[in-house]
């Protein structure tokens, strides 16, 4: 599984382990990625996304992954999820 959320683009970050000799070792910053499934009303079907913890929230905030993909813009989405935007659209 990839480091990078389906709906918002959130991808692992860099930056340095520091120790308290202020000793600096690489590391990654990792998101939170979980596998859901999304209901959505409009296409009558499941959708399965991995999705970021904050990305889940904000889906809930807006009311539903219909509404998100409604006004999600189409850059940070990955393939899938634009198909899945494109269904909607059209319905």
């Amino acid at each position: 599984m990839t480091r990078i959320c389906e709906l918002t683009g959130k991808k692992p970050l860099k930056g340095h382990k520091v120790s308290h000799a202020n000793n600096k070792t690489k590391r990654r910053f990792l998101p939170g990625i979980k596998k859901v499934s999304f209901k959505s009303d409009l296409l009558k079907k499941k959708i399965n996304l991995n999705v970021s913890n904050s990305a889940l929230r904000t889906v809930d905030y807006k009311g539903g992954i219909d509404k998100f993909l409604k006004i999600a813009k189409s850059y940070r989405l990955s393939k899938k999820a634009k198909k899945f935007k494109k269904e909607i659209l059209t319905k």
